[in-house]
C-alpha cells in the first residue's frame, strides 16, 4: 500500500534502545543507530524524529519493559517489605546476567551522562529514577518506620540498584553483585527492625 512503512517500528525501537544502552547517548551515532535498525537517516527521522526524540522513546520503552517487572516483584510480597526488596534485586540481577541484552542499565547509563543530554531528556531520566524510588517506597510502606526512615531507605535501595549497573559494566562477578544485594537487604531489614523496636519502646 502506498505510504505504508516497510519496517517494524517496535523492532527498530528495540534495536535503537540497545545501541543507547550499550554505547550511551553521546556515543550512539546516527550511523550506529541506522546500522542497528536497518534504517537510513531519512527513515529514522521520519519514524522517530531527531536523535533526542528517539532517545526519549527508547527510555520509555526500557522503562515499560523493566518497570513492569520491578513493580510486579515489589508488589508480590505484601506485608513483607524485606522480601519485596529481595525480589526487586533478583529481577535486577537477572537482567544483568541476561546475555541477550547489554550489560548494565540504560537509565543508569543515561544518568551518568546527564550533562550531555538535552534538558527534556535529562528531566525524563530523573523522572524515571523518581518513579523507581516511588515503587520501592511503596513496598516499604507496610512497616512501623517513620516517613523519614522509609524515604531514606527507598533512596538507598535505588542507589544500590544504580551501583549494580555500574559495577556490572566494570566486569564485577555475579557472586560479588549478589553479596552487595545481600548486604543491602540486611541493611533494610536491620533498619526496619530497629524502627519497630523503637516504636514498641515508645508505645
Amino acid at each position: 500500500m502506498s505510504g505504508r512503512k516497510q519496517f517494524d517500528i517496535g523492532a527498530a525501537l528495540d534495536q535503537a534502545m540497545r545501541v543507547f544502552w550499550q554505547r550511551g547517548y553521546a556515543d550512539a551515532s546516527l550511523d550506529a543507530l541506522g546500522a542497528a535498525t536497518g534504517l537510513g537517516r531519512g527513515s529514522l527521522y521520519g519514524a522517530f524524529g531527531n536523535k533526542d526524540a528517539l532517545f526519549g522513546q527508547c527510555l520509555d520503552r526500557y522503562a515499560s519493559i523493566y518497570g513492569a517487572q520491578y513493580e510486579q516483584a515489589l508488589a508480590a510480597h505484601p506485608g513483607d517489605p524485606v522480601r519485596a526488596i529481595e525480589a526487586f534485586f533478583d529481577v535486577i540481577l537477572g537482567r544483568i546476567a541476561d546475555p541477550s541484552v547489554p550489560v548494565g542499565c540504560l537509565i543508569a547509563q543515561s544518568a551518568a551522562q546527564s550533562l550531555t543530554l538535552k534538558e527534556e531528556n535529562a528531566v525524563q531520566v530523573r523522572g524515571l529514577l523518581d518513579t523507581q524510588r516511588g515503587r520501592v517506597r511503596a513496598a516499604l510502606a507496610d512497616s512501623s518506620a517513620d516517613t523519614r526512615t522509609l524515604d531514606e531507605l527507598a533512596t538507598f535501595v535505588v542507589a544500590v540498584n544504580q551501583s549494580l549497573a555500574v559495577l556490572s559494566r566494570a566486569g564485577t562477578s555475579d557472586a560479588e553483585l549478589r553479596s552487595v544485594t545481600r548486604l543491602a537487604c540486611t541493611t533494610v531489614a536491620d533498619t526496619l527492625a530497629r524502627a519497630a523496636s523503637e516504636d514498641v519502646a515508645q508505645g
